[in-house]
């Protein structure tokens, strides 16, 4: 990878670090760019950790760069580089970690929201900005937000562009857990590595099974559950995990 993201690979847990640390890590062209193949790299591994240098996450959209940014190109640059970035996420078959170690702000709160479990410091804050500048949230805040919050957190997280701290977002759902800032750091590494030595092919199949439950019918989803389950149940690690439950030990998970 580039100067603009750091990559460290250790134990199955592919760590991703914005790494602008002087401006927040805001998004400018070359860090889309990076991020989103340090992502898509990561599918390979067995969880990914996506995390901030410095005091920040991410501040979102870089505005002093105005690459793809005059009025001809938001709707260009957001098709060509933010959604091939959000989906390197979305659609990573092994679960993906925001370690959300302070603000995150727009298009960077998006970020953190985009990915399956959110872990925030107390000490950090989302905050989607949009409207102080006259845009509407982007990089999946539109969906991601109320599927989370539900609609009138939504819109008053949208329409004020106040910030939400860490304990809030933890309270209303937007997240998994804050963790005090002195342990943060811990918390993430343990659920990393519990995620990392899971069953990699039940986690897919899980999130697969979840992301799509929104869009479609209960019967739909019934079908969905059934076909999932049936490559689960003759995958090696479910006869591992029964393996393990039956002889009293912990199982021993390869994702095949």
């Amino acid at each position: 990878m580039g100067e603009l993201v750091r990559v460290e690979v250790e134990g199955g847990v592919h760590k991703v670090t914005l790494n602008r640390p002087d401006v927040m890590n805001a998004l400018n062209r070359d860090l889309r760019r990076e991020l989103t193949a340090a992502l898509t790299v990561g599918h390979s591994a067995r969880v990914i950790v996506l995390t901030g240098a410095g005091r920040g996450f991410c501040s979102g959209q870089d505005l002093s760069d105005a690459t793809g940014l005059d009025d001809a190109g938001f709707e260009r640059t957001l098709n060509e580089e933010y959604v091939p970035m959000i989906c390197a996420i979305t659609e990573a078959p092994v679960p993906v970690i925001a370690a959300v170690n302070g603000v995150a702000a727009g298009a960077g709160a998006n970020l953190a929201l985009a990915c399956d479990l959110v872990i925030a410091a107390e000490s950090a804050v989302f905050i989607q900005a949009f409207t102080r500048i006259g845009l509407i949230p982007d990089a999946g805040g539109t969906s991601f937000l109320p599927r989370r919050v539900g609609l009138q957190r939504a819109m008053g997280a949208a329409l004020l562009a106040e910030p939400v701290s860490a304990r809030q977002a933890e309270s209303w759902g937007m997240i998994w857990e804050a963790a005090p800032d002195d342990r943060f750091a811990e918390v993430v590494a343990t659920r990393a590595a519990k995620l990392a030595a899971g069953p990699t092919g039940a986690y897919a199949a899980l999130k697969q099974a979840l992301r799509g439950a929104f869009d479609q019918p209960l019967e739909a989803q019934l079908a969905v559950e059934a076909r999932l389950q049936g490559q689960c149940g003759a995958s090696e690690d479910f006869r591992e995990g029964v393996a393990a439950f039956l002889e009293k030990r912990a199982p021993r998970f390869t994702g095949a």
